[in-house]
């Protein structure tokens, strides 16, 4: 563990640097244009750029020395805030350069995620795969609650320029960190196990590694199951800020947004020192199942304490999913074609997230609202449950997100090749008591967590 630790260090101190720069830059276009479509416009390029490459990003993963794709999204990032720094610093920065440099930023995330993930099962045992992946949403966590909380004073105190130049010291520490360490090429399969595949192709990365996800069922139906799952959190991302809003205020949803945080941070402390469940899908969907009954409980209550336990328990069973989910694709899938497959899985994960994020409004005012606010059956059900408050119709749709992440959890227990893909797929990793043996090239890497 010890290379990865190193690498760990350098990725989590630029988490956190990218974390303040991001917040800081949402909230300078919101105050620069007085628009939240402008401040939506900033979250959608934060992915919608990443879907659209990650199919040809996994496959340079894989073709490549995976150091190559790593350093050149270190090095892009250092350009992209060295040029928004220096706009800052002429006051010529505008709304668009924040825009087209999110968009840079999220193109550098989809050529550095396949990579960095196919890299973990290089350096780390298979023992200790959830333990090196509850390290990395460590990292995530501690930066998410370190972004809004102390972006928004910083930004103040210091300035945004400051902010930028200190997020792009964070990618050069990332980068430092990474060149000390030595990263071993995968090993190569033999002809005959390639079944006739091609090599890496960026023109063809995704159609070879869907090929590769469809001959095996178990693995088809979890990447199912987490688009469900990532559909019905996008909604929670939305909703929960005017929900809470509606019964608390401002320092109410300030407490909710860090006592759910400390639930993600505690959760990720957790999965590093237990390691997740032996078979790993257990962590994806018993987890979800506990997620989903938060969700449910959080909704049902205007109530500060109330909304932030069920906060807490989400994002804790957030963090333990994650790192159970991350951990089974780097056991099961051959460390030759991680980029391809981990950049699929990445892309087919996220696209619920902003479709739930558009849609997130439209159903509340037009599908929930006349629902809630009607004479029927539905409405009476509605008032049971959540009660006749200001919100209701955000909190029926929240709860009925929570009991859809519940019944997604119960039907994939109820899924043969699902509840098995531990034991029915192979491991591609070697095992504990039979480590591989040292690979006589060796390379650097460079990326970021």
């Amino acid at each position: 563990m010890t290379t990865f630790l190193r690498l760990w260090a350098g990725q989590s101190v630029s988490l956190v640097g990218s974390a303040l720069t991001s917040f800081a830059l949402g909230v300078w276009v919101y105050q620069r244009t007085g628009s939240v479509t402008g401040l939506g416009l900033v979250y959608l390029l934060v992915f919608l750029p990443a879907i659209l490459v990650s199919p040809f990003t996994g496959a340079l993963a894989d073709r490549l020395d995976r150091r190559v794709p790593l350093i050149a999204a270190a090095t892009g990032g250092i350009l992209c805030t060295l040029a928004l720094a220096a706009l800052a610093a002429t006051d010529q920065l505008r709304p668009w350069h924040v825009y087209l440099t999110t968009a840079v930023s999220s193109v550098l995330g989809a050529l550095q995620l396949p990579a960095f993930g196919a890299t973990v099962g290089l350096l780390v045992p298979q023992r200790h795969l959830g333990r090196a992946n509850g390290l990395v949403m460590l990292a995530q966590s501690v930066a998410q609650i370190i972004g809004p909380l102390a972006g928004g004073l910083l930004i103040g105190a210091l300035g945004l320029r400051t902010l930028i130049l200190a997020d792009c010291a964070s990618f050069v520490l990332a980068l430092l960190s990474v060149l000390t360490v030595r990263i071993p090429r995968p090993p190569r399969r033999p002809a005959a196990d390639r079944g006739g595949e091609a090599p890496a192709d960026p023109r063809s990365a995704g159609a070879q590694a869907r090929r590769w996800i469809a001959a095996r069922p178990g693995l088809v139906a979890l990447l199912a199951f987490y688009a469900v799952l990532n559909f019905a959190v996008g909604f929670v991302d939305v909703l929960i800020t005017p929900l809470v809003l509606g019964f608390a205020g401002t320092d109410g949803l300030g407490t909710v947004l860090a006592v759910g945080g400390i639930g993600m941070v505690v959760g990720s402390v957790v999965m590093t020192l237990w390691g997740g469940p032996r078979h790993r899908v257990h962590g994806v969907l018993g987890f979800s199942a506990v997620l989903g009954a938060a969700l449910t409980v959080g909704a049902l209550r205007a109530s500060v304490v109330w909304v932030a336990a069920a906060a807490f328990g989400f994002l804790c069973c957030s963090a333990l999913i994650n790192a159970s989910n991350r951990s089974l694709w780097q056991a099961k899938v051959d460390p030759e074609l991680q980029g391809r497959v981990i950049a699929l899985e990445n892309m087919v994960a996220t696209v619920p997230l902003p479709l739930a994020y558009l849609l997130a409004g439209p159903v509340t005012d037009h599908v929930m609202t006349p629902l809630v606010s009607g004479g029927g059956g539905a409405a009476h059900l509605a008032a049971a449950l959540v009660g006749d408050r200001p919100g209701a119709p955000m909190a029926a749709l929240l709860l009925l997100c929570g009991l859809v992440v519940v019944a997604a959890a119960g039907a994939g227990y109820l899924h043969p090749r699902l509840r098995r893909v531990d034991t029915e797929l192979p491991d591609a990793l070697p095992a504990p008591s039979d480590p591989a043996p040292p690979h006589p090239r060796a390379g650097r890497a460079s990326g970021r967590a």
